[in-house]
């Protein structure tokens, strides 16, 4: 808490004038604010912080509670968990890849050249800042930029600094085109009569595949938007009118890591098209992604977020994990102190 005088100091509200009287009869002519207090004022984990949910709450989650022990468990494990994670993640990708190459959609390459920053002490916007000076400067040839790393290293948060930044500037997700090609193939299943996943290797033959490929079309509507289209076994419909229904229902979340996995190669070509027909029309296309896959997407403009520092990695999981929470339970008046206890109270929870 702060003393008398520092609150004073620190308050500008008309009615320090009529005091004035009070400081000069106990003789304090100026009252120096002591360090801690400056940095206890500075970095408080206040309401006004924890409601931009932002890189910056996220420090001041680090910095306030990274030395309380029940952060510092749900840290470490958030950061074994995430390691695990992207270890099992890119082994799965990688099989697919290696599916879809035995199929021969795709062909084994080398790797592509590119830019690997370490995010570590640097901020999403000094991270932009290092990737636009990398860019064409042009303001009518459009760009691919690809952002990979680990979870955690802050790529989609530089995604979306650099949407704000690039003029004309989209993001590209795979997710839609995984989703679409999906819901082909379990509609192809369903009116066969059979389990698509009991029946994975008899639905998902090469033949079927690149014949669902060929119902999907990636074109521009008439609000001049570029759009994907299913158009096949009874359905004729743009992406973007079923993203949040059709393409959500069970019978497409249940089958899509079936189907992801046979099809990565397929899904792959069809976006490197799709981001070939958007630059080719002046834009810059934002592409987030696992190495394994994104380097099949052709651009120079290819970076890597590092961050050599796990336990860094696990505290900033950990922080957006309890800045979500409070936010979400706490009323818009809450105090710090409130904050910060809650914010003890889940990290305890989560690793009980």
């Amino acid at each position: 808490s702060y003393s008398f005088c520092t609150l004073l100091r620190h308050t500008k509200m008309s009615f320090l004038a009529p005091v004035n009287w009070v400081l000069e009869a106990l003789m304090i002519k100026d009252v120096d604010v002591d360090p801690s207090e400056e940095e206890a004022m500075n970095s408080a984990l206040s309401w006004a912080v924890l409601k931009k949910q932002d890189s910056a709450c996220s420090n001041t989650v680090i910095t306030v509670l990274g030395e309380f022990p029940s952060f510092v468990k749900l840290a470490a494990m958030e950061a074994e968990m995430l390691l695990q994670r992207d270890k099992e993640d890119d082994t799965k990708l990688e099989k697919g890849i290696q599916i879809s190459i035995a199929r021969g959609v795709l062909d084994p390459i080398t790797p592509p050249a590119i830019t690997k920053i370490d995010v570590k002490g640097k901020t999403p916007d000094d991270v932009t800042q290092l990737i636009l000076s990398q860019l064409p400067k042009s303001n009518t040839a459009g760009c691919v930029v690809v952002l990979q790393g680990m979870s955690g290293t802050g790529k989609g948060t530089t995604g979306t600094t650099l949407l704000s930044k690039l003029p004309n500037c989209v993001t590209w997700s795979n997710g839609n085109v995984f989703r679409s090609l999906t819901l082909l193939a379990a509609t192809h299943a369903k009116q066969e009569g059979i389990d698509l996943k009991d029946n994975a290797e008899k639905v998902l033959t090469s033949e079927n595949v690149a014949k669902w490929m060929k119902m999907l079309s990636f074109h521009k509507t008439g609000d001049k938007k570029y759009d994907i289209k299913i158009q096949g076994l009874g359905l004729d419909v743009n992406v973007s009118e079923v993203q949040n229904t059709l393409l959500k229902e069970t019978l497409v979340a249940k089958n899509i890591p079936t189907v992801a996995e046979q099809t990565q190669g397929d899904v792959v070509k069809f976006a490197a098209a799709a981001l070939k027909q958007m630059t080719d029309d002046g834009m810059n296309v934002i592409l987030e992604g696992r190495a394994a896959t994104v380097q099949y997407v052709p651009t120079p403009y290819r970076f890597e977020l590092i961050m050599n520092d796990s336990q860094l990695l696990g505290q900033r999981r950990a922080a957006q994990r309890v800045m979500a929470g409070c936010e979400m339970q706490l009323a818009s008046k809450a105090t710090s102190e409130e904050i910060m206890s809650l914010a003890d109270s889940l990290c305890k929870k989560w690793t009980q």
